[in-house]
């Protein structure tokens, strides 16, 4: 059994930052990459940001310059930091880790953490 518990949302103003945080437990052989998307209600899941096991990073565009993802590989941990937020920030963040459950790589599955709320507001 997998999971990711994400941490770290909450309420900001506009130009202020969050730190996000998710950690994986439970029986992980290896975590290949890892990742943020963000949704807001009535729209689709949206990708924000994913960091490879190596640690090449891919950034959406309206987050480039702004948030940085990176990745604890011991802890099994990524982060996502948040700076210069706006309102259309917006958004409840999910977490995303494509982790390897046993020895055979058809044991490589893709696990969602619950969420967390973001609201950027004044």
């Amino acid at each position: 059994q997998v999971q990711l518990v994400e941490s770290g949302g909450g309420l900001v103003q506009p130009g202020g930052s969050l730190r996000l945080s998710c950690a994986a437990s439970g029986t992980i052989f290896s975590i290949n990459n890892m990742g943020w998307y963000r949704q807001v209600p009535g729209t689709e899941r949206e990708l924000v940001a994913t960091i490879s096991s190596d640690g090449r990073t891919n950034y959406a565009d309206f987050v480039k310059g702004r948030f940085t993802i990176s990745r604890d590989i011991a802890k099994n941990t990524v982060y996502l930091q948040m700076d210069s937020l706006k309102p259309e920030d917006t958004a409840v963040y999910y977490c995303n880790a494509n982790i390897l459950v046993g020895t055979s790589w058809s044991q490589l599955y893709d696990y969602w953490g619950q969420g967390t709320q973001v609201t950027v507001s004044s």
